[in-house]
């Protein structure tokens, strides 16, 4: 699906992932600013905007991830590992999914998905954060919300970094754990996913190496400026786009 783009879009583009990568390392979303980018500035359809994003933006999470290893961990009888296999189990499934949805379709549907993500956004962003866990789940019940999220992860993914911290916490995790646990997750579904995806005509390849590059230079400015920042000005610039966006999908 290569086509021709022009320098400045390119630089638009990796521009775009460089904010993202930032975001991602701060506060989380930076699909919000790369999905309207690839369709804006790529000419890319929901669905190759979604694919491709995924495809280029995977570096970073890796990156995340890594950086945060040592203090994720399981939950009682759920160990890290099981954790684990369970995203990439719904990573794939998602993918799978994905793949088979026709591109009318997900157009149709793309609307609600990014409402529905931002709402979470909104929330995971802004909602008072508990000092303590409330409540532990069952293995079995944690087991298959994990699962969904995974599925949810590799078909769409928008706001998935919210709803695993939301579960790692009430499952009894303390924040900090729970953030690190959720990178590590979030990089495991998408892990499967991209797996798959790089095989799809829908990859713009181009479009996905100018993103990649700047949600790499994103991932280590976003280190340096992890405690220079205020992060409720990243996240509240990002509810903002994901309301702009969902509008300005609904509206074409």
């Amino acid at each position: 699906m290569l086509h021709h783009l022009d320098i400045t879009m390119l630089l638009l583009i990796a521009l775009a992932g460089f904010y993202a990568g930032i975001q991602n390392t701060l506060a989380g979303g930076g699909s919000f600013i790369t999905f309207p980018t690839l369709m804006l500035a790529a000419g890319l359809n929901p669905l190759a905007a979604n694919i491709t994003s995924t495809v280029a933006m995977f570096p970073n999470q890796i990156t995340s991830s890594l950086g945060g290893r040592r203090l994720a961990g399981g939950i009682g009888e759920m160990s890290l590992g099981r954790l684990f296999s369970l995203s990439v189990a719904g990573g794939l499934c998602g993918a799978v999914l994905l793949l088979n949805t026709p591109v009318s379709f997900f157009t149709r549907l793309v609307p609600w998905l990014v409402l529905f993500a931002t709402s979470i956004f909104a929330w995971g962003s802004f909602r008072k954060k508990p000092l303590h866990a409330a409540s532990v789940f069952p293995v079995p019940v944690l087991a298959t919300v994990q699962f969904l999220i995974g599925v949810y992860g590799g078909y769409f993914g928008g706001g998935i970094g919210f709803l695993m911290l939301a579960t790692l916490i009430i499952s009894g995790q303390e924040v900090r754990m729970a953030a690190a646990t959720k990178n590590i997750l979030a990089m495991a579904m998408n892990a499967s996913a991209v797996a798959l995806f790089v095989f799809s005509s829908q990859v713009d390849w181009l479009a996905a190496f100018a993103l990649a590059l700047g949600g790499i230079g994103g991932g280590f400015a976003g280190n340096w400026l992890v405690y220079r920042l205020p992060e409720k000005i990243l996240r509240g610039f990002v509810v903002l786009v994901g309301f702009a966006l969902t509008v300005w999908l609904f509206m074409r």
